[in-house]
C-alpha cells in the first residue's frame, strides 16, 4: 500500500476527526480511502472521457504532412 502525506485545512481535518470520534471510521486514513474511492466512481467515466480528448487533440496537433 502506498503512503501519502496530505495537508488538510483545519475545518476539513476536524471533519474527519469528528467521524472517527462518532465511529463512523475506524481511523482518518479511513475516511480519506473512502472519500478518494467516491470520488473515483463517480469520476472514472468522465475523466476517461476527458483524457481521450485531450490524447486525440494533442495527436491532431501534431501530425506530420497529409500523406
Amino acid at each position: 500500500m502506498k503512503t501519502i502525506q496530505v495537508e488538510l485545512p483545519e475545518k476539513l481535518a476536524a471533519e474527519l476527526e469528528a467521524y472517527v470520534k462518532t465511529g463512523w471510521f475506524s481511523s482518518e486514513a479511513e475516511v480519506v480511502r473512502a472519500a478518494l474511492m467516491e470520488f473515483v466512481r463517480r469520476n472514472r467515466v468522465g475523466l476517461l472521457e476527458r483524457f481521450m480528448r485531450d490524447d486525440i487533440e494533442w495527436a491532431l496537433k501534431h501530425r506530420g504532412p497529409a500523406a
